[in-house]
Order: C-alpha cells, then structure tokens, then sequence
C-alpha cells in the first residue's frame, strides 16, 4: 500500500471516529454500557474540539495533495457538534451568575474560582493541598462496617470562626443506591477541603440485600458520629451542610427535610441529579433509559407504587417539603435521560412555593453524573455554584429564629 493510500485511511479513520464520538453531544445513551461516552464527550469538548481541529489541518493538506475531500466533511460536522456546548458556556454562566447573586452577596469573602476555565477541562482542575484524608468506620451493622472519609482544610488555611473550627460538609454518594463508595468524587471532596470546609464523605449499605429505610439510617448514624466527633476533627456542628449525587442527593434531601429531632439542625442542602419524586419517576421514566429505572426503584423499594405507594410517598423528597428548610441548591444536567431535570425543576417550585430558598441550576449540555469527569466543563459549573452557595450559607453568621 502507498504512503499517500495510508494517510488517506488514517484520514478517514481519524475524522470518522470524532464524528462518532461528537455525536454522544446529542444522542442519548440507550444502554448503561454507552452512558459514559454521552457523559464523558460534552464535557471534554474543548479538548475533542482541538484535537478535531488537528485532523481538519491534515484533512485540507491531504487535498491539496490529491486525497479525498471525504474526511475534512466529517471533520466539519464533528466541528461542528464538538462546537455545541462551547456555545452554550457563555449563556449558561450569565444564568448561573443572577441564580447565585441574591445569596452572593451576602457570603462576606468570594471563593477565587472562575465559572469555567477551558485551559482547566484541559490541564485539570488545579487543587491547593490539604491535609492527607483519613477514613473511620463509624458503624457495623449487620457485620458490615461502614465507613467514613474525612478531608481536611489545610493547618494553615485562615478561618473566620474561634476555636480552630471549619464548616462541615456531609457527602453522600450516588450509584442506585446499590454501589459506591466514600472514596468517590475525591477531587471535589479535597476542592471544598481547601476552600475551608471539613468534608466528610459518608457511607450506608445497598440494595437489592437492604431496601429504604436503611440507607436514610445509616448516614443518619453517620451524622450523628461526625456530630459526637466534631471537636476532634474540627467541625463546627453548627455549621453543616448535605450534599449528595444522584440516589445520594435523595438520601440528603430526606436527612434535610424529614420532620425528625437532630441534634444540629442542617444549614444547607446541595444536591446534584438527585431523584426527587418516586413514584413519578417510576410512572414516567426516561426514553431511552439507560439504567432501567423501573428495576432500579423496585431493588431499592421493594416494589412498584402500585404495591408499596406508602414507601414511594415516604421516600420521595418532594412529599418532605414544609415551610422553613434549609437553603437548597439543586444541578441538573439538560441531556439527563437518568434523573429528568424536570424533577429538579418541580422541587424548587415546591420550596418556593412555601417560601424556602431554592435555587436552581441547569447545565443545558450536561448528562447524569457530569462530575464524573473531574476536569469537565460541568464539574467546573457544579463545583463553581458550590463554592459560591456554601460560602453564603456556612461562612456567615446562623441568624437568630424570628
């Protein structure tokens, strides 16, 4: 075969694989095996986007030396779809700027992270040190220990509180409610450890083997360890917050919301692609549904809501609003064909709606479990929007009940 027929294949095999991949920008994932590419491409466009910029180059001196123009055509359309959330990024960021104002402005110091850096989806998020993170079980049920993750602001990190104390942030993490573990999100966990928070990532038992109410118990007796803790590692136990990712971000509105006595109020609520309302997500799933969601309710339920409409009642976050919750802010990806951002949208009319602070944001390119690309343009968003909501909520003063 000739030099100018092999540059011609490669051509061809170069243009033709980013068109495939550019169009995760667009297509939904149908399987579980496919989900990663429709979460993964949006978020490392920037980088598809030079990379397919690289092969357009190639492409035209391929014609100019008397190869076929068929590859820059697919380089055009991949350009074009890698070019999609680029053009979303400035719109997204003026809408997340007026959500986030009214709380802003009464944070007293401003986190110096930018919205979204492209250099960083790049070269990676650049992390300030912390101290090495520690790990404790904190209960054995049934046998099975379940641990903690606790990362820590850096010794010399300037704090505004006496008595060496950081504000707390409880992590759930996300997988179904049947996998996962503490050590997931590590470099958001140590992200928010050197913005000053002590960040404790939590853990609780799974379904199908345990079904709800047993994940809501175990990150309570997480709380209430990381409580009994606090002065040990820091923490001021009047100033917590709950975060949680997709089935976490449903345990943590249930810790948040449930009209039960804790021993220290929460002050705030972030929850990214959580599920919020069961029974609707069950009646109405997403098309294509990559996780079957059906299956995953009935493994964490016991059931459908036609035999266990009490439990999908009890378990659904939305069913738990009341006047006076704590602040909440809630991130939902555009594209989510997992947890519909439809849901996160009825829950902070909910809240408003019995004069809650809520805000909500939507990532318009994002799919489920976006920050699961560290570097991604969303992680960025996601982590931003944190930033900025914690250091309203948890680095000023409580105020007094009126």
């Amino acid at each position: 075969m000739s030099l100018s027929r092999l540059a011609e294949v490669g051509l061809w095999l170069s243009s033709g694989s980013l068109l495939f991949l550019s169009l995760w920008v667009v297509v939904p994932a149908p399987t579980f095996a496919l989900l990663p590419l429709s979460i993964g491409v949006p978020e490392l466009s920037p980088g598809l986007w030079l990379l397919n910029g690289v092969v357009l180059v190639l492409a035209m001196l391929g014609i100019l030396a008397g190869l076929s123009a068929g590859p820059l055509l697919l380089g055009l359309l991949a350009l074009g779809l890698f070019s999609v959330p680029l053009l979303q990024v400035p719109m997204t960021v003026r809408q997340v700027e007026q959500t986030l104002q009214p709380f802003v402005s009464a944070a007293p110091t401003a986190p110096p992270r930018q919205p979204i850096q492209l250099w960083d989806s790049l070269a990676g998020i650049p992390l300030d040190p912390i101290r090495e993170p520690q790990e404790q079980v904190f209960a054995q049920p049934d046998g099975i220990p379940l641990k903690l993750r606790i990362y820590m602001p850096p010794v010399h990190y300037r704090h505004d509180m006496p008595q060496g104390l950081y504000p707390g942030v409880l992590v759930i993490y996300g997988g179904a409610w049947q996998r996962g573990s503490p050590e997931d999100n590590a470099l958001f966990n140590h992200a928010l450890a050197a913005q000053g928070y002590t960040v404790i990532a939590l853990d609780y038992r799974h379904a199908p083997r345990y079904r709800f109410p047993t994940q809501l118990e175990d990150v309570r007796a997480g709380v209430r360890f990381v409580q009994e803790h606090a002065q040990e590692w820091g923490v001021d136990p009047e100033r917590m917050a709950v975060m949680g990712r997709s089935a976490g971000g449903q345990l943590a509105l249930m810790l948040a919301y449930r009209a039960e006595p804790q021993p220290t109020p929460l002050r705030a609520v972030i929850v990214l692609y959580g599920p919020v309302d069961l029974a609707a997500g069950y009646a109405d799933p997403p098309r294509p549904d990559p996780i079957n969601t059906r299956a995953v309710l009935e493994a964490f339920l016991g059931g459908s809501p036609a035999t266990r409409p009490d439990l999908y009642r009890q378990a659904s976050p939305i069913h738990q609003v009341r006047p006076q919750l704590p602040p909440t802010l809630l991130i939902y990806g555009g594209r989510d064909h997992v947890v519909q951002p439809k849901y996160g949208q009825l829950l902070a009319e909910r809240l408003q709606q019995m004069e809650n602070k809520a805000l909500l944001i939507r990532i318009p390119w994002a799919d489920h479990a976006f920050d699961a690309v560290p570097r991604g343009l969303s992680s960025q968003m996601a982590l931003y929007a944190t930033e900025r909501f914690l250091a309203s909520t948890l680095k000023v003063p409580a105020q007094e009940p009126s």
